[in-house]
């Protein structure tokens, strides 16, 4: 498990979660996963098992969530990294 997936799992009770980035571009998400795992910020990445179920044709991204007190900090940090386009409005 990622370090940032293993921190997520820890306190997920603990901390609402917030959609940062939604997309069919699994490179984008890997990036941007490793990139809060590297920052040590807490991460899910949804609905990648349901987007290999439906096949190519695109009908559910993968989403992105990070724990909502670190929302602000991944929204800097993928802003920073060059990202910040690809993010959802929060």
């Amino acid at each position: 498990m990622a370090r940032g997936t293993a921190l997520l799992w820890r306190s997920w009770h603990h901390a609402a979660m917030r959609e940062l980035l939604r997309s069919n571009d699994i490179v984008l998400i890997s990036a941007v996963a490793a990139l809060l795992d590297s920052a040590g910020i807490g991460h899910l990445v949804l609905d990648q098992h349901m987007s290999v179920m439906e096949g190519s044709i695109g009908l559910l991204p993968r989403r992105l969530l990070v724990e909502g007190d670190q929302e602000d900090r991944a929204r800097a940090l993928l802003n920073q990294a060059g990202f910040g386009a690809a993010l959802v409005d929060g």
